[in-house]
């Protein structure tokens, strides 16, 4: 199993936001990569099999198809330990890479916001705790305009061409 990648400019650590996360040691620049999410493509119904065992590890790819583990030996050579925020410090290059959108001081948690890459009839409650904290997370949250202009060129590539053809169908 290919496994993902971490800049050696952060660091695991407790967080504030839920369990573990990973923060920048040292800093890090506007568009620099920070991570490279490994792993093996599997179909939706398959994650939906394994996330009892494995947790909430994968990265959505496509409509239907993540890349994670697949067994419970692989999470730590797999898990990138980025949690979400409602204001991240980090977007989506393509399908996999995570890339600073600002520039980073050392000792900031590295976020992004699952809205960059999740398209599902998923919901959770949010626990970011910033000012533009949305509270309900759900896997349509890509489709919000304010959020669309926000991110613009930092959604997962899918969501990027999705988020295109709506607007060429608006016309």
């Amino acid at each position: 199993m290919p496994d993902s990648y971490r800049s050696p400019k952060t660091a695991v650590r407790r967080s504030p936001i839920h369990g573990h996360g990973l923060f920048a040691i040292r800093p890090i620049a506007k568009g620099e990569i920070v991570a490279i999410k490994g792993g093996h493509i599997m179909a939706r119904e398959r994650v939906r099999r394994l996330r009892h065992r494995i947790g909430e590890s994968y990265l959505q790819v496509e409509d239907d198809f993540y890349v994670g583990a697949r067994h419970p030996s692989e999470i730590r050579r797999n898990k990138l330990f980025i949690n979400h925020s409602c204001e991240p410090n980090l977007g989506i290059r393509g399908q996999l890479t995570f890339v600073a959108r600002r520039p980073i001081e050392a000792g900031e948690e590295l976020t992004y916001d699952w809205a960059m890459e999740e398209n599902s009839p998923a919901v959770t409650r949010c626990a970011c705790g910033k000012a533009r904290c949305r509270k309900r997370l759900t896997g349509r949250d890509w489709t919000i305009p304010a959020l669309q202009r926000r991110y613009r060129g930092a959604f997962a590539a899918y969501l990027e061409e999705k988020i295109a053809a709506r607007r060429r169908r608006r016309g």
